[in-house]
């Protein structure tokens, strides 16, 4: 495994694996057994960082979610699982009630959610600190002065570690950490959106989510993390949810000449890697010159263990300038 270093504070800041493992359905569509043999093989191969969300995965069941945290509780108790292991979490976007959602009823980012949720994570997760706390989707009814003095709370009384942005504007990214460090606070240094080789359209740009927020990184927010080398991008759905390997998965926002001219690189370079296509996707953004770290979830050891052998793949210069040219 290889790592690297997530936040700038030498009080807070985390040495993580260089590839994520998701744990959206752990706990529901994903059983126990599962779930547990795929956090097991990941942690013995040296992988370090879990992400998660107070609201995964509600729906499955018509609830508010949590299933997902309380197994990672149950695997954390069950295996003697320290603060080896960083665990990511989220909150905002659990929506209140059962049978409702985030896009007409989520908890949003107050400060009273802020509070009230990140000890409700602590508690599934069966942590004193939560290692990395994301404001999930974006909340237009709270000040951002009150989300960003909700988050420094937390991470001054010792309970938050590091803290970390989703789905944002960029435009808004920038004002919080700004709002932050005019009061001397600490801001989101990781920005969680969803990054992968192909790219989804941009002449007719469409909110991922349907409150609004964005969820993709597209140009802007790609240029704002070259601007500010002190944040990483941890790169939610970076194989498509398999639609690589299966291009009828693919979103119709991917629906371009693009996506024919990268798709054919990409195959060339596997076959001359001897790699597999999600292996090399994943690759290109680990050794990449911006700092990003995949997501990857996997429903399966079997899958696990392909995205496992992508950290070791080396891609060679050649090879990046061709998969990074291509238009």
């Amino acid at each position: 495994m290889k790592y690297r270093t997530i936040g700038t504070d030498p009080a807070t800041r985390r040495e993580v694996s260089v590839l994520a493992l998701g744990a959206m359905l752990f706990g529901s569509r994903a059983d126990e057994k599962t779930s547990f043999a795929v956090l097991d093989r990941y942690v013995e191969a040296g992988g370090t960082f879990i992400d998660t969300s107070d609201n995964y995965a509600y729906w499955e069941d018509g609830g508010q979610g949590g299933q997902s945290e309380e197994l990672l509780g149950r695997w954390r108790r069950s295996r003697g699982i320290g603060g080896e292991v960083v665990i990511a979490t989220k909150l905002g976007a659990r929506p209140l009630a059962p049978g409702t959602g985030y896009a007409d009823n989520a908890e949003g980012l107050s400060a009273k959610v802020i509070r009230e949720s990140a000890e409700r994570s602590r508690e599934r997760l069966g942590v004193d600190k939560l290692d990395l706390l994301y404001a999930h989707i974006e909340d237009h009814g709270v000040p951002l002065q009150e989300t960003v003095e909700g988050f420094a709370g937390l991470v001054a009384e010792g309970t938050v570690g590091l803290l970390g942005v989703s789905n944002h504007a960029t435009w808004r990214v920038e004002r919080a950490r700004a709002l932050a460090a005019a009061a001397g606070l600490p801001g989101y240094e990781v920005l969680q959106y969803a990054h992968s080789h192909l790219r989804p359209r941009t002449d007719v740009p469409e909110p991922l989510f349907p409150d609004g927020s964005l969820g993709h990184a597209g140009p802007d927010l790609l240029s704002y993390l070259r601007a500010e080398p002190g944040l990483t991008l941890v790169a939610y759905s970076p194989l498509l949810k398999g639609a690589y390997t299966h291009p009828e998965r693919l979103p119709a926002d991917f629906d371009h000449p693009g996506t024919a001219s990268r798709l054919k690189v990409l195959a060339e370079v596997a076959k001359e890697t001897g790699a597999s296509v999600n292996q090399v996707v994943l690759a290109w953004q680990i050794g990449g010159d911006l700092p990003i770290v995949p997501l990857a979830g996997v429903s399966s050891v079997a899958q696990l263990e392909e995205n496992l052998a992508a950290v070791d793949l080396e891609l060679t210069p050649e090879q990046r300038a061709r998969l990074d040219g291509v238009h």
